[in-house]
């Protein structure tokens, strides 16, 4: 057994799979083997002192940094899993590229008597000779794991001596045909089953589509039926029905998004600490998460439970906002676009600090507070920016209706227009 805590040479079954571009093995092989064997565009990870632990070394002009260190802190949960395939191609000179022809440290395969289709890869040196196709990101997300999850065993496809020209396009195919998850769609397999789980251990995630989902069933909710979810359900319409019929929809991700910002600033980081055991009287609920600085308004809420008062506060926002802002708007006005909903996220979480303070979220009082923003016309011509400008436009025209806003804090460019939609005389503008 040699310092790197591997056995040379490696030696793992394998299945033999033919296919037009040529053939590969399936195996699983341990997180810490690919590490030593493996780069990536001359990007590798490097034993520290000791044999212990990895750091990355190289260019990475193409590695997303960020997205490895995500995958870093979700691999010391509770729950990792990566079913999916890294794809190596075996037998290249990290270096110059080259095809290796030493037969002492090539990859090769060890045919089994009486096991059609079964092989050995065999592996004889930790020396980098396999260049990943795909999987970078899994792969160097072990970078800092334990030496537990070090051990993981990941299932790998393994090409050997496939040509340069072959790899990038077996990349190019590969990262071409998928096609991204839609947010929506991700947010309902989050929330899938989730009425089986406790509530204390519901992730912030978990907790905004279960109560997007209560307002898209409420009778009392005015986003009732309204919300495109993503799996196929006769409760709501199509985005492309309602316009038919000129309704207006907004999608779960908004909706979801829009909920999350009231009591976490940063949900992937809450669902990592809730999902990973540190011990202590509250692990895996929500109060182990009282240490986390956070300073969004409801969330002594969301880590006492207190999941009916934080629907009540979104519930009765958004009925106030129906009677002030939607109930007499055509349907194609910008309010009732994404941003106008996200813009109106956004005024709920600057005021539910004052509303938490006054302990008051009832319907009558968002009303009393949002009824000066009812004398403006979302239909004008101002609002057709249907971006994240579009968003800021709208959340500023209701902060300064409101008196969260001065006139004097809005760019000066667009100031005489802000003026005009809010009912502020120019003479008074100080412009």
């Amino acid at each position: 057994m040699s310092q790197d805590g591997h056995g040379f040479p490696f030696v793992a079954p394998a299945v033999r799979v033919e296919q037009p571009l040529g053939i590969f093995y399936l195996c699983a092989l341990p997180a810490s083997l690919l590490l030593d064997t493996c780069y990536s565009h001359r990007l590798q990870a490097v034993r520290g002192g000791g044999g212990q632990g990895y750091r990355l070394e190289g260019a990475q002009r193409s590695q997303d940094k960020r997205r490895i260190s995500d995958i870093g802190k979700y691999i010391s949960t509770s729950e990792m899993a990566f079913p999916g395939t890294i794809i190596l191609s075996a037998n290249f000179d990290m270096e110059s590229g080259l095809l290796i022809e030493d037969e002492e440290i090539r990859w090769c395969v060890e045919e089994l008597e009486d096991c059609s289709g079964v092989v050995n890869v065999r592996i004889p040196t930790l020396q980098k000779v396999a260049s990943i196709i795909d999987g970078q990101h899994r792969l160097f997300g072990f970078e800092g794991a334990s030496e537990e999850r070090l051990n993981t065993l990941l299932p790998c496809a393994i090409y050997l001596d496939l040509p340069k020209p072959y790899q990038a396009y077996l990349f190019a195919t590969i990262n071409s045909t998928q096609k991204p998850v839609d947010k929506s769609q991700t947010y309902e397999l989050i929330g899938y089953n989730i009425e089986k789980e406790s509530p204390e251990s519901w992730s912030p995630d978990k907790l905004a589509v279960y109560l997007s989902r209560k307002l898209n069933s409420d009778d009392a909710s005015p986003f009732r039926g309204r919300i495109l979810i993503a799996a196929a359900n006769d409760i709501v319409l199509t985005r492309a029905q309602a316009r038919r019929e000129g309704q207006w929809m907004v999608s779960m991700a908004t909706v979801v998004k829009g909920i999350n910002a009231l009591y976490s600033s940063n949900p992937k980081r809450d669902a990592y600490a809730l999902s990973t055991d540190h011990g202590g009287a509250h692990k895996g609920t929500r109060l182990s998460l009282n240490s986390v600085e956070d300073r969004s308004p409801l969330r002594s809420l969301y880590l006492d439970t207190n999941d009916k008062l934080i629907y009540a506060a979104v519930l009765n926002f958004f009925r106030a906002v129906f009677e002030v802002l939607w109930e007499d708007v055509e349907p194609q006005a910008f309010i009732f676009k994404t941003v106008g909903v996200q813009a109106l996220f956004d005024v709920l979480k600057r005021i539910a600090v004052d509303a938490m303070q006054k302990k008051d979220v009832s319907m009558q009082y968002f009303l009393d507070l949002l009824a000066p923003a009812g004398e403006i016309d979302f239909s004008d011509g101002f609002f057709v920016n249907a971006s994240g400008t579009g968003r800021s436009v709208i959340r500023t025209c209701i902060e300064i209706k409101l008196g969260l806003k001065g006139i004097d804090e809005t760019p000066l460019d667009k100031r005489a227009e802000y003026a005009r939609l809010c009912g502020i005389e120019v003479s008074l503008m100080g412009v």
